[in-house]
């Protein structure tokens, strides 16, 4: 019988979300890994940058192991940053950088979560005074939460730049089809739409 191992599965399913938000960068300029793509500004390089911001947090300082320690963390990531400062890159912030600094984020989440059991006590000081303790499995679960998340959003902005697809580059995670058969495809759900409509639409 497999002995259960929660944190190695949370682990797991993390990287795969990392994976699979990064390699959406790959091959694209810098204008497309940069503009935004919703009337909200999602991006796929602020994806990348806000969600290592919420490791160094969540897996860094919530835990007494603050990621910058002495030295002076970049300017989006301090308290009077302005809104969404975490959400986009600007034009003197590289993508190398950005790219790096999650995947240092990375290395930083993995030595905690190696070094502290799941029910390690933890305080977020960005969250209300009453709920601010609580446990490493509490925090892996948003984290992986919220990777899982935006890795959903950049699968979204990458089919609209270029209509690369699926989990990995292999794209084995899509139906199996040619153009023609995914314009079949989208089109029997557009009619599928319609009728609906005409059937229930108020």
């Amino acid at each position: 019988m497999i002995e259960p191992d929660p944190k190695a599965d949370l682990l797991r399913y993390l990287q795969d979300a990392r994976d699979a938000l990064l390699w959406k960068l790959d091959g694209l300029s810098e204008y497309d890994v940069r503009r935004p793509l919703t009337p909200t500004g999602t991006n796929l390089l602020g994806l990348v940058k806000h969600v290592a911001g919420v490791e160094l947090g969540y897996l860094g300082d919530t835990f007494g192991r603050p990621f910058f320690g002495a030295e002076r963390p970049p300017w989006w990531y301090t308290e009077d940053a302005e809104p969404n400062a975490d959400m986009w890159a600007t034009a003197d912030e590289s993508r190398d950088g950005i790219v790096g600094l999650y995947r240092r984020a990375w290395e930083h989440s993995d030595s905690t979560i190696a070094a502290l059991p799941l029910d390690a006590i933890g305080h977020v000081p960005w969250w209300p005074e009453e709920r601010r303790e609580t446990t490493l499995h509490h925090v892996l679960v948003r984290v992986l939460s919220d990777t899982q998340r935006h890795a959903g959003h950049a699968d979204i902005v990458r089919e609209i730049v270029d209509g690369s697809v699926g989990l990995s580059k292999s794209g084995d995670s899509m139906a199996v089809g040619d153009q023609t058969w995914w314009e079949g495809y989208r089109g029997r759900l557009e009619r599928a739409a319609r009728e609906a409509d005409d059937r229930h639409g108020v």
